[in-house]
């Protein structure tokens, strides 16, 4: 299934939407370009879970956890890994299959370790269409 959005604030009320239908133990992965909306996509999945709290892409720290909401939040940022064996030494079983969600971005460099069901998420650019003009393809069953 493909959204379209034309401005921010799509793209934040997408991931809103999609965070108040997130359940326990699903994975989501994340992928696109730099700078093409990913964080804003998050803040806006973490939003639909209750999280009032800033959200920044963990980066440097591979995962942050949120408890906040209505359930834990999972939020890894893997693009600075160098190999998969990095997510065993953050335990990354226990998030994929705890209590909460999880929400992969770059999620592609890990693809090996993610569960059967994962739910891709896709953004794009596409500037003939506009500055602000983001293509978001979604894989799995995110609309139950």
């Amino acid at each position: 299934m493909v959204k379209e959005s034309f401005k921010t604030e799509d793209t934040f009320e997408l991931g809103k939407v999609l965070g108040e239908k997130a359940s326990p133990g699903e994975v989501y992965v994340l992928n696109g370009d730099l700078g093409c909306g990913k964080t804003v996509f998050t803040q806006g999945f973490a939003k639909g879970l209750g999280i009032d709290e800033p959200i920044n892409s963990p980066t440097f720290t591979i995962a942050q956890v949120y408890d906040e909401g209505r359930m834990p939040f999972y939020h890894f940022d893997v693009y600075r890994i160098g190999d998969v064996s990095e997510m065993d030494e953050i335990g990354y079983e226990e998030y994929f299959y705890g209590d909460g969600v999880s929400l992969v971005e770059w999620g592609s460099l890990v693809e090996e370790i993610l569960p059967d069901d994962t739910k891709y998420i896709t953004i794009e650019k596409d500037l003939e269409k506009g500055f602000d003009y983001r293509k978001i393809t979604l894989e799995g069953d995110l609309w139950k």
